[in-house]
């Protein structure tokens, strides 16, 4: 594999050059903010999982930053990696506090995710539009089965996790944007991506934290 290989995926990108996409470089500056943000509400005693999602938050604007700025195969794992660790990192907190499950169950169920992502990547990438984005839409897919099965267990978490599947899928349309509409607007929509993404994680993060103290686990 070239490792170096240039990766022209975005609208706003022109040339090889390092800040050839000034905006969708610098507004990954919003993912380190909701990690700072959220940071600072989760330091109460029984918040290390919350902690932990902070720090890969944080991990998620750097990589992200370094693929809008360097656009080259190695850059890109480090803009993905940091997504796919905080995915599978919140579906464990999912199965361990909103369902209740020991800790190799919850464990076990988050495993489910790669079979489950393998079925539904392929048929996300039938619909028409969505494109390179197929990838994540089994997120918000996931996060709203959760939302509806968790409705009577917690429907404080329900209601939080639908808020954040629905921010999800705006942003996730935003991505799929970028490139259709390139023509018409040069800057593209990938940023949104950014923003709306920051504002999403962060969100997950405060659900979490708040369950927690409701269950007294804080």
């Amino acid at each position: 594999m070239d490792w170096t290989r240039q990766i022209d995926g975005y609208c706003e990108r022109l040339g090889p050059m390092y800040w050839a996409e000034p905006v969708n470089a610098v507004t990954n500056l919003a993912f380190l903010i909701a990690a700072y943000v959220m940071w600072r509400r989760v330091q109460e005693p029984g918040l290390g999982t919350a902690r932990l999602l902070c720090v890969v938050l944080g991990m998620i604007g750097l990589g992200s930053y370094l693929f809008h700025t360097h656009a080259e195969v190695w850059s890109a794992v480090a803009d993905v990696v940091p997504i796919a660790i905080y995915v599978l990192i919140y579906i464990w907190a999912a199965n361990r506090y909103y369902w209740g499950m020991r800790w190799f169950a919850a464990l076990g169920a988050t495993v489910l995710f790669f079979p489950y992502a393998y079925v539904t990547v392929p048929l996300f990438q039938m619909v028409p539009f969505i494109g390179s984005s197929a990838g994540y839409w089994p997120v918000p897919t996931l996060i709203a089965i959760y939302a509806v099965l968790l409705r009577a267990r917690v429907p404080n978490v329900a209601k939080g996790l639908g808020i954040g599947a629905a921010i999800l899928v705006v942003s996730l349309v935003m991505r799929s944007l970028d490139e259709p509409i390139c023509d018409a607007i040069p800057l593209g929509t990938h940023f949104l991506w950014h923003v709306l993404n920051a504002i999403m994680l962060g969100w997950m993060i405060e659900v979490l934290r708040r369950h927690l103290k409701t269950q007294g686990e804080v």
